[in-house]
């Protein structure tokens, strides 16, 4: 019997190919606020996402759901303009089929990014985080339902999920232009609301540092399939009961919005790093 799941990625792989979609090096998933960078790719092919066979549109309103492809910065670089959350069908298949694509189509290295409420005080408002460990508090996996083996094993080891090797790599190329990343574990939930404040209080206790409504499927994805991760988490607002007042979309926007040349920097250095 035929995979279903599998032969939906064979055929959005096919349709991609067919439009000029063929061998990225790294593939970038954007987040709240972020989508910008998409922008910097030169000579695109940009793709709806309602145009693309079995892929999902999101529906917030910062998220573009365009693909573009092209080349950057010497790379052929993919770019996910937007994503479809899980909290938008409750379907984890859905959430993480972008990351199956891209697996599929040979992409190297994730640069998986998003904007998250701040749980360690340490940390602050307004960081960039880079993500050494996530805690899945979903309650779901992307991986739930028959294995694909040709992509990687039934029970994948995830303790080296967001490559240390690059962290540090990325680290040390951001301070020679004075930019300061920190590191810290991301936790998410399901949302669409935001955290309680008893929630933010027991998130610090199990070990997060940061809390969101995605990333974890698609860093599933490509780490069950052996590829490199880099996972970055905008500070943009400071989780709930931190401060004495609401959180808002509103707040992560805006901040988003302050910090787009630092993080487009970040993002182009993590583009260039050789492994070595």
């Amino acid at each position: 019997m035929k995979n279903k799941l599998s032969e939906k990625i064979k055929e959005t792989v096919a349709f991609l190919n067919e439009n000029g979609v063929k061998d990225p090096d790294t593939g970038i998933i954007l987040g709240s606020g972020l989508n910008g960078y998409a922008d910097r790719i030169k000579d695109p092919v940009i793709f709806s996402y309602d145009d693309i066979p079995n892929m999902q549109s999101g529906m917030v309103a910062d998220h573009r759901s365009q693909m573009v492809f092209g080349e950057y910065l010497g790379k052929k670089v993919l770019v996910m303009a937007g994503r479809f959350h899980y909290y938008e069908s409750r379907d984890m298949e859905k959430a993480s089929y972008p990351a199956r694509v891209m697996v599929a189509l040979g992409v190297k290295r994730f640069i998986i990014t998003n904007a998250a409420g701040c749980v360690n005080r340490d940390l602050g408002k307004g960081k960039l985080m880079l993500i050494s460990d996530h805690i899945n508090y979903s309650g779901d996996n992307p991986l739930m339902g028959p294995n694909l083996d040709e992509y990687g094993p039934r029970f994948p080891d995830m303790t080296y999920t967001y490559s240390k090797e690059l962290r540090d790599a990325l680290k040390e190329k951001a301070a020679a232009e004075g930019i300061e990343l920190c590191e810290g574990v991301y936790m998410m939930f399901t949302g669409p609301s935001f955290e309680t404040p008893a929630e933010i209080r027991f998130a610090r206790v199990i070990g997060a540092d940061a809390v969101g409504m995605s990333t974890v499927p698609e860093a599933i994805i490509a780490g069950h399939a052996g590829r490199e991760v880099i996972g970055i988490s905008f500070l943009s607002n400071l989780a709930a009961g931190i401060l004495d007042q609401a959180v808002t979309g509103e707040e992560v926007m805006e901040a988003a919005e302050g910090i787009k040349d630092t993080f487009a920097r970040v993002l182009d250095l993590a583009i260039g790093i050789q492994k070595i």
